[in-house]
């Protein structure tokens, strides 16, 4: 096998698994009905599906002799926004309260400190 060879095959298997990703990413976002979780489909799977998509173009480039890092700078665009763009969306959704809130906190004093609490655990191991 010659290096253009295994970089094809590296550049299809790429391209496979990046567009499986992006099918799935897809399919979640049409599925879900809570905006939450509408949203952790293509964020979640999006960026490792872009990410793999990048890849191929990056090691088709290398195969053809010519260099090519725009898709890194691509990458870390993408792989330091898309969390961050999440973030405020969710965020979103919380203050709109177009999702289910999470409890509230119970309240406890130990639970940041190294204190114990004052009363024993309800459950004792047998000698």
């Amino acid at each position: 096998m010659t290096g253009d060879v295994i970089g094809l095959y590296a550049t299809a298997l790429c391209l496979l698994i990046g567009s499986g990703f992006v099918i799935v990413g897809v399919i979640g976002l049409l599925k879900f009905n809570d905006p939450m979780t509408r949203l952790h489909a293509p964020t979640k799977v999006g960026t490792v599906g872009i990410g793999m998509l990048l890849l191929a173009s990056m090691i088709h480039s290398f195969t053809l002799g010519q260099t090519s890092l725009h898709e890194l700078l691509i990458m870390a665009f993408l792989f330091v926004t898309a969390p961050v763009s999440a973030n405020f969306i969710a965020k979103v959704n919380i203050h709109r309260r177009a999702c289910d809130m999470p409890p509230p906190p119970s309240v406890d004093d130990t639970w940041s400190t190294l204190d114990t609490p004052d009363t024993e655990p309800a459950h004792t191991h047998a000698p």
